[in-house]
């Protein structure tokens, strides 16, 4: 059967006919994993949703399409900012949006460089809003 899917890291050759399998969004078929969307979807979803809010942002470092992680900077532009990542309550199984950093604009790049010597393949969104607004914790952010 035919599947339509975007190839990612989690395409292999499967079975005498070595045919390569193409899971859905990052699903990895016949391992039990659970499907999630890719870096780069939810990225494009969270940045068209905070343009119809409104709301200024922009990437500030391109992570792998696959699966990068996220960083999420909240500049509030008056030289106070936020840093948010996401993380996988182990209790729950639900990934939720933590503050990584905050205080001084500096403050937060100066982690985000740190985060981004440990991982080259980090995403950087950085949204701009006076009001701190970020929208991270809408319906279906949570990624």
């Amino acid at each position: 059967m035919t599947r339509w899917g975007s190839i990612s890291a989690t395409d292999r050759r499967d079975g005498a006919d070595g045919c390569l399998r193409r899971g859905y969004f990052g699903q990895d078929e016949g391992t039990g994993m659970a499907p999630r969307l890719t870096a780069r979807f939810w990225v494009d979803a969270y940045l068209a949703r905070l343009r119809l809010a409104g709301i200024p942002s922009f990437v500030v470092a391109h992570g792998d399409d696959d699966a990068g992680a996220v960083l999420v900077k909240l500049n509030t532009l008056d030289g106070k900012a936020a840093v948010y990542q996401r993380s996988i309550d182990l209790m729950s199984a639900e990934r939720r949006w933590l503050v990584l950093v905050e205080g001084d604009e500096p403050e937060a790049d100066a982690a985000i460089a740190r985060q981004r010597r440990y991982d080259p393949d980090l995403w950087v969104i950085e949204v701009e809003d006076r009001a701190g607004r970020h929208m991270l914790d809408a319906d279906g952010m949570a990624g």
